[in-house]
């Protein structure tokens, strides 16, 4: 069975790039010239809240990506325009998506790109109402980084509780936890495990691999090619995988050709991973283009892999 990609169309949005979801008052995206899907009958749906790189694209938020079992949403990075992509995907009837809900997250790596979004997800939603703690998981230097956030809105805390706006003094707090590979997080809907990547100078980098009643869903983050993914995914219901364009690499400075050589996957070396992992439906985010097509990209993934592939948009629903 084939699975849909569904978009969700962000309200004051107005996108014309590749991350534009095209057909505003439906939430089903009119087909793309690359596959015609059929919507899958699962409980648990991945939505790329944002599939963003550092390069400031207006269409494209911060990368971050939501496992949703049922009422419950699981995010992974967060980049970003986070909060605001997860309220325009409530706001089109995604209810786990409420921000006030939303309360776990897991990081992939501490680069600014991929946490950007982490003070919007300890505040905002604790200004509009959410009154429990976050626990969020990643790797060492995380309670570092949420020691200096804290501090840094110390006056704004004040201010919240200590004024006369209602307030709720739970909800900015975060229960942080620093993780090692393996499985790190279980509940009643999901097993987390986590995997280690391999990604330029970064110490600790880490995929995640979700485990649902129905599916099972690997997120690569940031890495060069390894064979963790692989492994990792092993036949899994969904792959989202970072993928740079071979042939746009061409156009770098020789410097940045080697950094991206050594910390990112080009559309051929995922290929070929894919190939080995086996994915039902591989999904590629955090798309470095430079200059580039979604169209040239799926072309390069495909002239060595047959299997499905999509090119992911901010919003979609899988």
């Amino acid at each position: 069975m084939k699975c849909q990609v569904i978009a969700i169309s962000a309200i004051f949005l107005i996108a014309p790039s590749s991350c534009k979801n095209e057909t505003p008052p439906e939430i089903t995206r009119a087909p793309r010239a690359e596959a015609a899907l059929d919507p899958p009958a699962t409980a648990t749906k991945v939505i790329l809240l944002g599939t963003g790189t550092p390069n400031p694209d207006p269409n494209c938020s911060g990368p971050s990506v939501a496992v949703v079992v049922g009422k419950e949403a699981y995010l992974v990075d967060l980049g970003a325009g986070v909060v605001r992509r997860a309220a325009a995907a409530y706001l089109n009837g995604m209810a786990a998506m409420n921000p006030e809900r939303i309360t776990r997250a897991f990081i992939t790596h501490l680069h600014s790109d991929h946490t950007l979004g982490y003070p919007d997800f300890i505040f905002t939603p604790w200004v509009i109402g959410r009154d429990r703690p976050m626990d969020v998981y990643g790797p060492p230097g995380l309670q570092h980084m949420t020691d200096r956030i804290i501090e840094a809105w110390k006056l704004d805390i004040n201010v919240r509780e200590e004024g006369n706006q209602p307030s709720r003094l739970q909800g900015y707090n975060v229960n942080v936890h620093e993780i090692s590979p393996g499985e790190i997080y279980s509940d009643g809907n999901v097993k987390v495990s986590a995997f280690a990547v391999r990604h330029g100078a970064w110490k600790h980098a880490y995929g995640y691999r979700f485990d649902t009643p129905d599916r099972s869903v690997v997120i690569s983050g940031d890495t060069a090619p390894v064979d963790s993914v692989v492994t990792a995914c092993n036949g899994c219901d969904v792959l989202v995988h970072e993928v740079y364009s071979t042939a746009g690499l061409n156009a770098r400075p020789v410097d940045w050709q080697a950094y991206h050589k050594a910390s990112h996957t080009s559309s051929l070396e995922l290929a070929k991973i894919a190939n080995r992992a086996k994915p039902k439906l591989l999904v590629l985010y955090h798309q470095l283009k430079w200059g580039m097509t979604e169209e040239s990209i799926l072309a390069e993934v495909r002239s060595e892999y047959g299997g499905e592939v999509v090119y992911g948009r901010d919003l979609d629903v899988l």
